[in-house]
């Protein structure tokens, strides 16, 4: 009898303590898309993967042409990433995404990088075009921490979005495969500055090289 009541009593406290874990297991996190970022939607995440915060901004010409925000509960592989970018024809877009670990810590809505207008010596090709893998580049002053020269490409499925070149932060040199804007998938490489820091021919022939293949393959 003595046995069977501390049977009992050990099982009350698994259970309490189970109980206890579970609370400690999951915590609530803001939720949303797009417009709906504007209230204060939530939703439960596991404490293992946390909550995360993402924002994009496309400006054109200075004006905001598109704006793409999400929030809600992470993978549990989260990786922070901020970059931006400022192309040809005007055309700029800053990216942040934020991963954090602690109830409603993705509620407040955080700014997209901040663009200096302070020149910082490199000068980079830049152009910016929707329809082929080719453009006619004009010179770009680079400002603030836009310190690299980039590529980029843009693709929709095998449909080819957009081509670009011009200034960005070196986060955005590494991009293979990132989605952006909902749907877009781009690739990014670093290349040759006109003026303002070394120069990276093996980087620019690889990248060419990549280029190349992927209109192929279109």
């Amino acid at each position: 009898m003595l046995q069977s009541s501390g049977l009992k009593s050990l099982l009350a406290v698994c259970v309490l303590a189970a109980s206890a874990f579970s609370t400690v297991e999951r915590y609530p996190c803001t939720q949303c898309l797009l417009d709906e970022c504007g209230t204060n939607r939530q939703t439960i995440c596991k404490t293992s993967h946390g909550c995360f915060s993402n924002k994009q901004e496309l400006n054109t010409s200075g004006q905001r042409s598109e704006l793409f925000q999400q929030k809600g509960c992470s993978s549990s592989t989260c990786v922070p990433l901020s970059f931006s970018a400022t192309l040809g024809n005007e055309k700029t877009f800053a990216f942040g995404h934020q991963c954090c670990a602690a109830a409603q810590c993705n509620r407040e809505l955080f700014p997209a990088l901040q663009k200096s207008s302070d020149s910082n010596g490199v000068t980079c090709r830049a152009c910016f075009n929707e329809t082929d893998l080719s453009c006619h580049p004009t010179p770009l002053t680079c400002t603030g921490v836009e310190t690299k020269c980039v590529e980029v490409v843009g693709t929709a499925g095998k449909i080819l979005v957009l081509y670009g070149m011009g200034c960005a932060t070196e986060a955005a040199c590494s991009l293979r495969g990132a989605e952006v804007l909902g749907s877009l998938r781009i690739n990014a490489y670093c290349v040759d500055p006109i003026s303002g820091s070394r120069p990276l021919a093996p980087i620019l022939s690889s990248t060419l090289t990549g280029l190349f293949l992927l209109k192929v393959s279109l």
